[in-house]
């Protein structure tokens, strides 16, 4: 789970910029009707020996766009990486903003999670990242769980995951960027909280598409596959 597979715009008229980690596929949260069909199609026409596992996803994907629908997510990446065992493992990378109504993100924030400190020992860490100050925390909880619901169950599975989020405060637009990542992998959450905090590491402000932007950048910046961020240093002690 290392490098960076792609850029990728926050919406149509994007205010940020993040990077997708190589093993997750951004998904369409706008899927139209025919999109969905062609994706049954070619699901039927898989090799029996895959066509299981790639329907898991296909209806994990439908939970995913039902639960995000009602929510102000800008963009989600299904994520599929090997265990040490081979076996599969699932994630869902999530991208939001929460706007805060003029008021002081930064408040905000601190002011959602709690009046506790910021640290090891009070759950939110403070990390330093290219575009500012942001704020990691994580929990494990008993939620919809991002694995496929079982053969003829249309209710999303709940299970046990580890859930990690990156908060950037962002005053000149009086919102907070959010970076979500979800697993039931419990037992991996020290690699999932590394590529967390590697995307965070991504967020810019600045197109990287622009001229500017890529000279600036050169051939090592964060788009370039020069690494997630795994192996960097953990907030958390």
């Amino acid at each position: 789970m290392s490098g960076f597979l792609d850029t990728v715009e926050s919406g149509p008229k994007p205010e940020f910029w993040y990077g997708l980690p190589y093993g997750y596929l951004q998904l369409d949260l706008r899927p139209t009707p025919e999109g969905i069909q062609e994706v049954a199609r070619q699901l039927a026409a898989l090799p029996e020996d895959v066509r299981d596992r790639a329907d898991q996803v296909f209806r994990l994907y439908s939970v995913v766009l039902t639960l995000l629908r009602s929510q102000d997510v800008m963009g989600c990446a299904l994520g599929m990486h090997p265990d040490e065992s081979g076996e599969p493992t699932l994630s869902v990378l999530t991208v939001s903003t929460v706007p805060t109504s003029g008021a002081h993100p930064e408040a905000v924030l601190l002011q959602m999670l709690g009046d506790g400190g910021t640290g090891p020992d009070d759950g939110i860490v403070p990390v330093e990242l290219p575009v500012g100050t942001g704020y990691v925390w994580e929990t494990v909880r008993t939620t919809v769980a991002p694995t496929a619901p079982p053969e003829g169950q249309d209710e999303p599975a709940e299970g046990t995951v580890w859930q990690g989020t990156v908060g950037i405060p962002v005053p000149r637009t009086s919102s907070i960027i959010t970076v979500q990542l979800v697993t039931p992998s419990l037992e991996l959450a020290d690699d999932y909280r590394g590529v967390l905090l590697g995307v965070a590491r991504t967020v810019t402000f600045a197109d990287p598409a622009a001229p500017a932007a890529a000279e600036a950048r050169g051939a090592t910046g964060p788009f370039s596959g020069s690494g997630s961020g795994t192996e960097e240093g953990n907030p958390f002690g």
